[in-house]
């Protein structure tokens, strides 16, 4: 548990979260925006469904059965989150050993994969359907240059933060416009399966995600992976930085000095930016979603109190994978309807600001999917089931309300 600041004039958690959730709301809007126009804009019956990962263990027809479709959908639901099961172990795998450098030049390739191969098909589509005149030569140029420079922008530079947020979101766009390309029952038994692995893999004690985040926080270091990071808020001169951590127990250790220190044998961290302070003490890791910014302890002099944290930046942060499933979900639902459109944006917003407000009030780290693809998924059906019988039976008799 964290101490209360008996400062009366220091903020509360509450009065900043607002423009916490503005700062995730924003860029998550844009994204599922942009794949909406994206899958309006090219999307047609004669497109065809696209065959990766997802879909092999079965190939949906539109001939099946509804329980050759459901059986098959789970089928390639659980192959898919088996896969990214084994991959999440290999990435703590590589971690562990250090091999930090590897997992950044694969991050960085994976990237501009995803920049240059699935954007210039993209772009092409895109071309073709505007009719806009380009030749080959300067197509492949731009393409070439816009996929290093984001690159370069995401993994092996510093550049300006607008930057590397836009390139983060296009990489989150493309994906998710392809992944809406995926059957209809396999897309939504994917939705479903991944907001459990999120569940699981976040909170169960051999969780890949936590295992991961847990061995970060103990060597002090950044995970390499796809993360948007927001601007820093700005804290006050006199405050601690904001922390990714859970704070679990305040207590004074009988056995330190009279200072208030206590021996943490090998890790210096602690040590060094807790001086002269009461100790706060965490014993177990949770995964990052918003910073929470530490209660400060008052003694003979106050001093901001700093631990562990996955950024020192005290940077609002959210997975990529997060944009990409909110966003396929919305861009499935704009292949049906956009009243659909409308309740799945309005639910997947209404779990994010569910998500921000737990984590604010019980500081306890959660995933972001579960909540906001529950909702999304549940809304969704109660569109098509519901509210898209009553709105036109409204209009055929000509009731407006």
């Amino acid at each position: 548990m964290a101490e209360r600041d008996p400062n009366p004039n220091s903020p509360a958690l509450l009065s900043t979260l607002g423009e916490e959730i503005v700062r995730i709301v924003a860029p998550v809007s844009l994204c599922m925006l942009i794949v909406v126009l994206l899958v309006t804009t090219l999307s047609s019956p004669d497109t065809p469904n696209l065959r990766s990962i997802a879909t092999m263990a079965y190939s949906e027809s539109d001939t099946d059965t509804i329980w050759s479709k459901l059986s098959g959908a789970l089928l390639n639901s659980l192959a898919f989150v088996a896969t990214i099961t084994l991959l999440t172990f290999l990435l703590v795998l590589l971690f562990y050993f250090r091999l930090t450098g590897f997992l950044r030049l694969y991050m960085a390739f994976s990237s501009f994969v995803v920049l240059s191969f699935l954007g210039g098909d993209l772009w092409l589509l895109l071309l073709d359907h505007f009719r806009l005149p380009l030749d080959a030569v300067t197509f492949i140029f731009l393409l070439v240059n816009l996929s290093v420079v984001g690159v370069l922008a995401v993994f092996l530079a510093k550049g300006p933060i607008l930057v590397t947020q836009g390139y983060l979101v296009t990489i989150g766009v493309l994906v998710a416009y392809w992944f809406t390309m995926l059957p209809e029952w396999t897309t939504w038994a994917l939705l479903v399966a991944m907001a459990v692995y999120d569940l699981a893999a976040v909170l169960l004690p051999g969780g890949p995600l936590r295992l991961l985040v847990e061995l970060a926080i103990s060597r002090d270091e950044e995970i390499p992976a796809l993360v948007y990071e927001a601007r820093p808020v700005e804290a006050r001169p006199e405050s601690g930085r904001r922390l990714w951590r859970e704070n679990r127990a305040s207590w004074a250790d009988p056995s330190s000095d009279s200072a208030g220190r206590r021996d943490f044998g090998s890790n210096p961290t602690l040590g060094e930016v807790l001086p002269e302070t009461r100790l706060v003490v965490t014993d177990e890791a949770r995964v990052p979603l918003i910073s929470h910014q530490v209660e400060r302890g008052r003694g003979e002099e106050e001093e901001g109190v700093e631990g562990i944290g996955l950024g020192s930046s005290g940077a609002i942060k959210l997975g990529l994978g997060d944009f990409i499933f909110y966003s396929v979900l919305v861009g499935r639902a704009a292949l049906y309807d956009f009243m659909a459109v409308y309740a799945c944006y309005l639910a997947i917003i209404a779990g994010l600001g569910i998500t921000l407000l737990l984590l604010a009030f019980y500081r306890k780290a959660l995933p972001a999917l579960p909540v906001s693809v529950m909702l999304g998924v549940l809304f969704y059906l109660l569109t098509r089931v519901l509210l898209e019988v009553f709105v036109v039976q409204c209009s055929i008799n000509l009731l407006m309300f």
